[in-house]
């Protein structure tokens, strides 16, 4: 099904706010937004995270993708802490078959950080008077984040309908895309090759070494080479 279709109550040239975080998973939505022809705004944050390397991979793909915005959002969520990516005392978990990733909410669940995220890129959709935004949230090929699934973000659409002057006066309904949520990795991967994303732009490790260098081990490291042997490539 081709991306558009979903958008069509959209006008050509709408702006849309991405969620870019470098990984391949905001690079996919990014170029589904720019095949429903929306006006490109893209936004990352720099939150305390020890991948802070993936701003870079962000930065490359807004360049690439020739988007009208592209910001990065000073946060300091490690000073609340409770995750390995945000905590150095904690160690990021480390497996050597996707087959050993447990069911369990991992440590490296930020702790209210799809919430910050959104609220902010809600604010900014409000400035330039966006009624759409994006986000790369999967419900199947993830690490079992509560802030990843499909009712978390009906709710929050709900709740940004709600909460800003757009959704209370202004006649047009925010929308929450999140349009690989039932999607796993190798379906998500088809999908962006087919719209012609470059995926060595991206990195989705989450304990890089010197100079973005995946780990291979971590979850989403683990995830990202599920998804990219099944279409038979060796990253």
């Amino acid at each position: 099904m081709k991306a558009q279709r979903q958008f069509g109550d959209r006008n050509v040239g709408e702006p849309a706010v991405v969620l870019l975080s470098g990984g391949l998973d905001s690079a996919t939505c990014l170029a589904i937004a720019r095949e429903a022809g929306l006006e490109l705004h893209t936004i990352s944050f720099r939150y305390g995270q020890r991948h802070e390397y993936e701003l870079e991979r962000a930065a490359r793909l807004a360049s690439a993708f020739q988007v009208r915005s592209h910001r990065v959002v000073d946060i300091d969520l490690a000073q609340f802490g409770g995750s390995a990516l945000t905590d150095r005392a904690l160690e990021v978990p480390k497996h050597d078959s996707v087959d050993q990733l447990g069911p369990e909410i991992p440590i490296t669940y930020v702790p209210a950080r799809n919430t910050v995220f959104l609220s902010l890129a809600l604010a900014l959709a409000e400035v330039i008077g966006s009624r759409d935004l994006f986000i790369g949230v999967n419900a199947l090929d993830y690490s079992g984040y509560p802030d990843c699934r499909p009712p978390y973000i009906s709710a929050f659409e709900d709740m940004a309908n709600l909460a800003t002057r757009a959704g209370v006066q202004g006649g047009r309904r925010l929308r929450i895309h999140a349009p690989l949520i039932e999607l796993n990795k190798a379906e998500i991967i088809a999908m962006g090759m087919s719209l012609g994303v470059d995926y060595s732009l991206t990195i989705s490790c989450y304990d890089p070494q010197a100079g973005g260098i995946p780990c291979g081990r971590c979850d989403a490291c683990l995830l990202r080479k599920k998804g990219f042997a099944a279409h038979g490539i060796v990253e």
